[in-house]
């Protein structure tokens, strides 16, 4: 257990921290399904626009890696233009 205050606060913050990550990577992938589920290609172009900030997103931040943020856009943007 730490000893300093100052440690006491960073396992709270990382805590924290650590959880709002999670939500955030969790409800992208649950969009990720749900924009592979769907047949109709104006639906998915609209899911894919709001698909693609999120991982942008989560790269940004540091969430996930960015080749692999370029990798899922790339792999939903063929997906897509299937449809």
């Amino acid at each position: 257990m730490a000893n300093h205050k100052s440690a006491l606060k960073r396992i709270r913050s990382n805590n924290a921290k650590r959880l709002r990550n999670r939500y955030q990577l969790k409800s992208t992938r649950t969009f990720i399904k749900k924009l592979r589920g769907t047949k109709d290609a104006a639906e998915a172009q609209d899911l894919f626009k709001k698909v693609s900030s999120m991982i942008d997103k989560l790269a940004k931040r540091n969430i996930i890696h960015k080749n692999k943020a370029a990798n899922n856009k790339s792999k939903l943007a063929k997906f897509v233009n299937a449809l």
